[in-house]
């Protein structure tokens, strides 16, 4: 089920009513599409920036544009589009694979210095929006001072992510299969902790948004891989279109059926 809006602050401070969230409900659906978007992310970045060789830089400059693109679109419609949602998503994730690379690599920082810096790009992102409007929104943006933390956020935390599956495949030695296993546990343990526990919604909600990036990340490279690395050396762009399709009849079906059940209450 996807969330509408009900009361909420304006930009101004001000409670008004509105009619639609801007964002999906949170939903098994949704951490669903959110992983198909972080592997499409971690393929498709990896797809300009390595198997068409126009390296970090200049890959991470094109999704900018798709990101500046998408996210005008969905800042500018009045309510939840899934399309215009899951585009950003996509967009974020593929600049987040491409900006990691770039710190890591290219500037050299490695990836415990530049997860450490994203990290604490987060939580300065968190706590700022906190401050600046009294509540981090999860499934109810319908300001636009909230829809830009909530987007800001989401693009550190994506770029975060690649650099935490890089670390844990790569650097521990543990390799992309079981480095998503890693990851898969440690999303287990939050959704218990949601089930279980009285732990902080909003918390909860973003430890797993990030821990979703590295899964992602994770399992698209071990399907692009080389054998010799681990992966199974399938082709970028057939994964990414594949998980791309994949993306799409998941969050269509789950369209068609809110609207169902809309129109039976």
């Amino acid at each position: 089920m996807w969330a509408r809006g009900c009361c909420v602050r304006s930009d101004e401070g001000e409670s008004r009513s509105t009619g639609w969230s801007k964002v999906p409900q949170v939903t098994l659906a949704f951490w669903l599409v959110k992983i198909l978007a972080t592997t499409v992310g971690e393929t498709g970045g990896d797809a300009l920036s390595m198997s068409l060789k126009l390296g970090y830089a200049v890959s991470t400059l094109i999704f900018l544009c798709f990101f500046c693109i998408t996210t005008t679109a969905q800042v500018a419609s009045r309510r939840y589009r899934p399309v215009f949602y899951w585009a950003v998503v996509v967009a974020t994730t593929t600049v987040g694979t491409t900006t990691s690379d770039y710190f890591d690599r290219t500037l050299g920082l490695g990836y415990v210095r530049s997860s450490a810096i994203l990290l604490l790009g987060v939580i300065a992102a968190l706590v700022i929006w906190k401050n600046w409007t009294g509540a981090v929104a999860v499934d109810q943006v319908t300001s636009r001072t909230d829809e830009t933390f909530y987007w800001l956020t989401i693009l550190v935390s994506n770029t975060l992510g690649t650099a935490l599956g890089d670390f844990v495949a790569t650097t521990t030695g543990l390799g992309f299969e079981r480095g998503a296993l890693v990851f898969a546990a440690l999303l287990a343990v939050i959704a218990a902790s949601y089930l279980f526990t009285r732990a902080p919604k909003a918390v909860l909600f973003w430890a797993a948004y990030v821990l979703t990036r590295p899964l992602g990340a994770t399992l698209g490279d071990s399907l692009t891989k080389p054998r010799s690395d681990g992966g199974l050396a399938l082709s970028r762009f057939t994964s990414s279109f594949a998980l791309a399709a994949g993306m799409l009849v998941l969050v269509a079906a789950t369209s068609l059926r809110e609207r169902a059940r809309v129109r039976v209450d």
